[in-house]
Parts: structure tokens; C-alpha cells; sequence
């Protein structure tokens, strides 16, 4: 009998035309229900290329950022049923032939949050492309949030995640940056709320067509991720309350 957990991946766009056909490529057949593409009133082409490979398209008609991009595709997700939701960057960085081994982990529960962990070694993550700044702000961040939170995540930073639907219902990320933070954000919100974290290692390629901040803006969200850690510690503290750790429900929009 088939499964009735439904799958969706869902894919926050801007000028993916070059490399979205790839990565939809390398998504195994039959290993998700539904794909849907968000496009961030791109430049280029993204919107009709995706239309004509066959996939939802759901369109903003301004640019609104990053994390006001994954909020419309969890809305769109949770709307149409998923049970189980992946991420993945349309830009052909991350593996994407990887998604069934992370379904069937949340499928088995084995955690309820799985991210793709770009870093198994120094040594691939270089081979890959990545720049020598950011593996080693990736490095020092990530070892600064496992112990700032218990976890013990090979990296916090990644574009390629897949939650439970529960996970997405119980976390008040509406509230959330627009911007890359909103990955951070998201993430510490899923350690207040008790969800459980896992990782899987994942090839990633750096290339000029993958997205990608550049040194000041990653220097910026660097920052920006550790004041919501320094947020997050005051509100456990009872030093300061904050909406982004409140007890809420998020629920599709009717």
C-alpha cells in the first residue's frame, strides 16, 4: 500500500533559470508528491522554465526576500496537504537526489527537523567550491550554537531542510524575518519548542550560478544570527519576552 504521508518540496526561487531544470533532474522519480516553486519576482526566465517543466508556480509580484519566500511556500504547503515538507535551493548547490533518504527518516521518525549538512570534511567542503571565509565562519558558528543550544548538528547553515508537518503548525515563524535570517530564526525556534534535529551529509557544489551572499552580507547574518540566539536566551531567562518564542499555532491561510 502506498504511503499516506504526503510529500511536497517546495523551492524559494530568484533567477533560477539556469539551474532549476538540473535540479529537478536529480530528484529521484516518484519520491515526492509535489514540487512547488516560489519565484521572487525574478529577472529572468525562472517562472516560465518551471511552468514548462511542469511544476506549481506560485509568483510575488515584488521582491520580498529571502524569508518572506519560504513563508509563502510553507503556507502553499501546508494549504495542500504535505505532511512532510523539503526545501531545496532551485540553484543546483545541494544534491538533490538525496531527498528520499531524508523523507524516509522523518517518515520512520526518526527526527521531526533534517538538514543537509554541506561539511562531512574540510577537505570535500573545499573540493566543493566553498570559500575558505565561509567554511570557516560555518565552522565557528556552528560549533558556538551546539553549545549554545546542546545540539550536535554538523551545521546550522544549510539550504536544504525538510520538517514534519507539526513542526511547521506549532512554530510561529510567520513572525519571522524576510531576510536569510530567517533561517536562523527557524532553527532556534525548533530547539525551544523541543523538536528534534537530525543532519544528513549531502555533496554540495559551489559554481557562479548558485546563490550565494556575498562577505558583507554574510558578515551580516553572522550577526543577525547570534542576536537571535541572544534573544532566544533571554526569553528562556523570563528577561524579555519575544513573539518569536511564543506559544502559537500557525495554520494555513483559508
Amino acid at each position: 500500500m502506498p504511503d499516506p504521508q504526503k510529500v511536497i518540496v517546495v523551492m524559494p526561487a530568484y533567477n533560477a533559470e539556469t539551474t532549476l531544470e538540473r535540479t529537478l533532474q536529480d530528484i529521484p522519480a516518484g519520491s515526492v508528491d509535489e514540487i512547488i516553486l516560489v519565484d521572487d519576482c525574478s529577472q529572468d526566465n525562472t517562472v516560465e522554465l518551471a511552468r514548462s517543466l511542469g511544476i506549481t508556480v506560485i509568483t510575488h509580484e515584488e521582491n520580498r526576500g529571502y524569508g518572506a519566500n519560504q513563508k509563502t511556500c510553507y503556507h502553499e504547503a501546508l494549504q495542500r496537504g504535505a505532511d512532510i515538507v523539503v526545501m531545496i535551493h532551485p540553484d543546483y548547490q545541494y544534491d538533490s537526489s538525496i531527498v528520499p533518504a531524508i523523507v524516509e527518516l522523518l517518515r520512520g521518525d526518526h527526527c521531526d527537523v533534517l538538514l543537509g549538512n554541506r561539511i562531512r570534511s574540510r577537505r570535500e567542503a573545499l573540493a566543493g567550491g566553498m570559500p575558505v571565509y565561509k567554511y570557516l565562519a560555518n565552522r565557528l558558528l556552528t560549533i558556538v550554537e551546539n553549545l549554545w543550544t546542546g545540539e550536535n548538528l554538523g551545521e546550522w547553515h544549510s539550504g536544504l531542510r525538510a520538517y514534519k508537518r507539526e513542526v511547521l503548525e506549532a512554530i510561529p515563524w510567520e513572525g519571522n524575518s524576510d531576510d536569510f535570517v530567517f533561517d536562523s530564526q527557524f532553527l532556534v525556534q525548533c530547539v525551544h519548542f523541543g523538536f528534534r534535529i537530525g543532519d544528513l551529509p549531502v555533496p554540495v557544489r559551489y559554481m557562479r550560478e548558485a546563490s550565494s551572499i556575498n562577505f558583507t552580507r554574510s558578515m551580516e547574518y553572522g550577526m543577525l544570527t547570534l542576536e537571535v540566539f541572544i534573544r532566544w536566551t533571554l526569553h528562556k531567562w523570563n528577561l524579555r519576552k519575544d513573539s518569536l518564542f511564543a506559544e502559537e499555532t500557525t495554520s494555513p491561510p483559508m
